[in-house]
């Protein structure tokens, strides 16, 4: 469903135990997902207008997703994804990494081969750390050669909680 601009871009939090993730919604869906500052951080998000009820409906599957990641459970349906920020190219990996299950993990060589570009080990880090949604486009799923664990856009701590959550960390 489209939604009109104007009341648009909308940003939400999402209250969990481990802190505030700030959700960003557009007219096609969720934009982006914000890591808590640092543990435990409460968000001073105000919110400023009451959302549409699309966005709401949106939130409230985010907001269960976001839970069910944290637990390192299968992720619930999630809310329509605006990926439309980022290139064909990282679109292509964004794509690729929501098909790696909870529990798996792949290396950054093994995506770009994945995705028919496989000397583009470096351009999908590089995608993987533009990745607007990166707890719900599981680029913490991705290790460097040799199992290292590479890098992630809300620090490695985070990538190692949830690698373990899911019972997948090397």
């Amino acid at each position: 469903m489209k939604i009109k601009p104007a009341s648009l871009p909308t940003r939400l939090p999402v209250a969990t135990t481990a802190g505030d993730f700030i959700a960003e919604y557009t007219g096609q869906g969720l934009s982006g997902l914000s890591f808590p500052r640092r543990t435990g951080a409460k968000s001073d998000l105000a919110e400023t207008k009451v959302p549409l009820p699309e966005i709401r409906r949106w939130h409230v599957l985010t907001t269960k997703a976001v839970k069910a990641a944290l637990a390192g459970k299968p992720l619930p349906p999630l809310p329509p994804l605006d990926l439309a920020r980022g290139s064909a190219f990282q679109q292509s990996v964004w794509r690729k990494l929501q098909q790696i299950a909870a529990g798996r993990t792949q290396s950054y060589g093994e995506v770009a081969a994945a995705i028919g570009r496989p000397k583009a080990t470096r351009a999908v880090g590089t995608a993987c750390g533009a990745n607007p949604i990166p707890l719900l486009v599981p680029c913490h799923r991705v290790l460097a050669a040799r199992g290292g664990l590479g890098g992630f856009t809300a620090g490695l701590d985070w990538k190692r909680l949830l690698l373990e959550r899911e019972g997948s960390l090397p």
